[in-house]
């Protein structure tokens, strides 16, 4: 499957939010969806480590990074956590780096740019937060859908009738 969110907006139109915010995609996976999981982190991502080397199994990590291009929170260590633990995607609202290596992996990733600087890790971050993006409302325990149209949330998870495959 190509595309998802065309179908679900056709039949869900009312139970689903799209994300306005022009975020590119990363990984190698360019459809993925499951519940949030919420980090809110500017430039240390001591967070995202924690949260992506815990099980992740049918879940999607949502990173507010206060839309910073400094510095990545994300690169391909953390990534392959992330891979090894189940997770199916990461949004994030700043930057990742290691796009080379990070193109190659079965994850979704969905970040606005790619800088080649790391963070210093303070232990900073907030999790399980409730998330505003662009307006939009997002808390642990939704549903994230994504594919090359955008991204979109849900306050519950949506049957997927399209063929997966």
């Amino acid at each position: 499957m190509l595309d998802l969110l065309p179908d679900l907006f056709d039949s869900y139109p009312n139970q689903l939010t799209l994300l306005p915010i022009p975020l590119t995609s990363f990984g190698a996976k360019s459809v993925f969806f499951g519940q949030v999981v919420t980090v809110r982190c500017f430039e240390d991502n001591s967070k995202v480590k924690e949260l992506l080397n815990q099980d992740g199994t049918g879940r999607v990590l949502v990173v507010d990074g206060g839309g910073s291009t400094q510095k990545a929170l994300m690169g391909d260590l953390i990534a392959e956590s992330a891979v090894a633990n189940g997770w199916q995607g990461v949004v994030i609202n700043g930057a990742i780096r290691d796009v080379g290596a990070i193109a190659q992996m079965p994850l979704g990733v969905k970040a606005l740019c790619m800088v080649p600087i790391k963070t210093e890790r303070k232990g900073l971050g907030d999790i399980n937060v409730t998330l505003e993006l662009e307006n939009t409302i997002i808390k642990p325990d939704m549903w994230i859908y994504a594919d090359g149209n955008g991204i979109a949330v849900s306050d519950t998870e949506l049957a997927i009738t399209c063929d997966m495959g």
